[in-house]
């Protein structure tokens, strides 16, 4: 179903693989994109169990908006391992503006969509979604 402020729809495909990031744990990170001319948010790129943070961002465009979601793992302050799902959505200032304002007026409606988001960030360049951020904000 379309969402009425922006008119996009999420493919099927967006809620299952976060699922399988989610209980299977299949996943290291999904990107996510908005196709226009389809109207709807698809999966653009699925991160495998073992890539690196690295590798995720190497697949956020300089200059175009995407939603992203990572499995962020680490160990708290008593050394148990735990992870936290983060939504983040990115919005690079070099993106085009009708770009970033279907990205921000789909936003809350897509993350709806994925159920079990812990921790939402907003990024408009990689130093606002570094390492240090989620380790921060995981906690």
């Amino acid at each position: 179903m379309a969402n009425s402020a922006s008119g996009m729809a999420v493919h099927d495909d967006c809620k299952l693989k976060f699922l399988e990031l989610k209980t299977k744990r299949a996943y290291r990170f999904i990107v996510f994109k908005i196709e226009e001319k389809q109207k709807q948010v698809i999966v653009e790129k699925l991160g495998e169990p073992a890539e690196s943070y690295e590798d995720f961002c190497t697949h956020l465009p300089a200059d175009e908006c995407r939603y992203a979601v990572y499995d962020f793992d680490f160990l708290t302050k008593e050394s148990v391992p735990k992870s936290r799902i983060f939504f983040i959505a990115w919005s690079p200032d070099t993106s085009k503006v009708r770009s970033k304002m279907i990205y921000a007026s789909s936003k809350d409606r897509f993350k709806r969509e994925l159920d079990g988001i812990q921790i939402e960030l907003q990024a408009t360049d990689p130093t606002e979604m570094g390492l240090d951020v989620f380790k921060s904000r995981a906690n």
